[in-house]
C-alpha cells in the first residue's frame, strides 16, 4: 500500500466565476485570494486490485459520506484516462475540513484541490511520467472536480480563465498571480463571519446552471472581465479604496444574479445585511480600508490590510460577532497554497 497526505486551502474569489460551459470551463476569468486557515486535509492510500473499474472508499472526519463518495467516484471515472493508477488501484480516502462543510466557504475548492494534489503525488510515486508543469496539471485535474478548486493550487492570489493580455492564462487551469502587486496587499487579512453553518440553499453547480438563460448573463460576463482588468491595475498601484469598490461590486452583483434568476434565490440573511451596513459605517467613520465580499451563501468575508489588523479585529469582535452563529469567526489571511504532510 502507498499513501500520501496533502493539506490544501479554500479560496475566496475577488472577481467571481459564475457561469460555465463544456467540462467545467468558465464563462469569465476570475481572481481569488488563497486562504490559510480554511483548508482540507486529505490522505489517499492506494492498493493494487484486479478489476479495471475505478473504485474508492471515503471517510469525512472518520465517518462514511455516501453522497460525497459517489461524487468522488464519478470524478475518478472522469479523469481515469489521464491517470492509469485509478484503474489499477483501489483508493481509500480520508478527509477533514477545518470549517463547516457546504456553508459557503468553498469546501469543494479545498477538497478537490487536496485530492488532486494527492493523486498527482501518487501518480509520480507509482512511476508515472511527470508533466512539464505538475502544478498546472494538478490545477486542471482539480478544475474537473470543482471549478474554483483550480485556483486553490497556488499561493497568494490566483487567476483562472483566459484573460486579455495575459498569455499564460487559460480556461483549463489556473495560474499564480501574473504580475507584481503592491506591498499594501501583502498578507491580506480575511476574517470569515459564519452567519450560518447550515448547508447552502443552492449548490454551486445549480447556481452556475442558472446563468445559462439568465437575461443579464452577457452583461455579467462583460462586467467581470472589465473589473478584472481594473483590479490588476489597482493591485499594482496599492490602492485600497479602488480595491474596495471593485470587490464589493462583484460580491453584490453575484447575489443580484441569484435574486433575479429563475428560480430565484435569496441567499443573504438579515444578519448578512446588518454586517454589511456595519462595515460601511465603520469605514466611513474611521477611513480605514476594510471591505466585505461574499460567496454564494450568507457568510461574510471581511478583508483588510495586515497593518490595520488590530483596529479592524477590535471592531469585528465588538460590532460584528453578535450577528454570527456561535460568535466564533475564522481569522484567516493570504495563504501559502497546498502543503504536503507526512502521512
Amino acid at each position: 500500500m502507498m499513501e500520501v497526505t496533502w493539506k490544501s486551502p479554500s479560496n475566496i474569489a475577488l472577481i467571481k466565476y459564475w457561469g460555465k460551459y463544456g467540462t467545467q470551463l468558465p464563462r469569465n476569468p476570475s481572481l481569488s485570494l488563497t486562504l490559510e486557515e480554511a483548508f482540507t486535509r486529505t490522505t489517499v492510500a492506494i492498493e493494487k486490485k484486479r478489476s479495471r473499474k475505478p473504485s474508492c472508499t471515503l471517510l469525512l472526519d472518520g465517518q462514511p459520506q455516501p453522497a460525497f463518495e459517489a461524487k468522488v467516484l464519478t470524478y475518478l471515472q472522469t479523469i481515469a484516462g489521464e491517470m492509469p493508477l485509478i484503474k489499477s488501484h483501489h483508493l481509500s480516502i480520508q478527509t477533514h475540513n477545518s470549517f463547516p462543510h457546504s456553508s459557503g466557504i468553498a469546501s469543494s475548492a479545498s477538497a478537490m484541490s487536496a485530492l488532486a494534489m494527492c493523486l498527482c503525488s501518487l501518480h509520480l510515486m507509482n512511476g508515472g511520467k511527470a508533466p512539464e508543469n505538475v502544478y498546472s496539471w494538478a490545477s486542471h485535474l482539480a478544475r474537473l472536480g470543482s471549478g474554483s478548486a483550480a485556483r486553490s493550487i497556488f499561493p497568494g492570489m490566483s487567476l483562472w480563465g483566459k484573460a486579455t493580455g495575459i498569455l499564460e492564462s487559460s480556461n483549463k487551469y489556473a495560474i499564480g498571480y501574473p504580475t507584481n502587486y503592491h506591498m499594501n496587499f501583502n498578507d491580506i487579512q480575511d476574517t470569515i463571519l459564519l452567519v450560518s453553518k447550515k448547508e447552502k440553499a443552492v449548490s454551486s453547480r445549480a447556481g452556475h446552471a442558472l446563468m445559462q438563460n439568465h437575461p443579464m448573463a452577457r452583461q455579467r460576463f462583460k462586467n467581470a472581465k472589465v473589473r478584472l482588468d481594473q483590479l490588476l491595475v489597482v493591485l499594482e498601484k496599492g490602492d485600497w479604496n479602488a480595491f474596495i469598490e471593485l470587490v464589493e461590486a462583484e460580491a453584490l452583483e453575484l447575489h443580484a444574479l441569484m435574486m433575479t434568476s429563475h428560480p430565484s434565490y435569496l441567499l443573504m440573511r438579515p444578519e448578512t445585511l446588518a454586517i454589511i451596513e456595519k462595515i460601511r459605517a465603520f469605514r466611513e467613520k474611521t477611513q480605514l480600508p476594510v471591505c466585505f465580499t461574499l460567496d454564494a451563501g450568507p457568510n461574510v468575508h471581511v478583508l483588510y490590510p495586515y497593518y490595520e489588523k488590530r483596529k479592524v479585529r477590535n471592531f469585528i469582535q465588538k460590532e460584528l460577532l453578535p450577528y454570527c452563529e456561535d460568535q466564533v469567526p475564522i481569522y484567516d489571511h493570504m495563504g501559502r497554497g497546498p502543503i504536503q504532510e507526512l502521512s
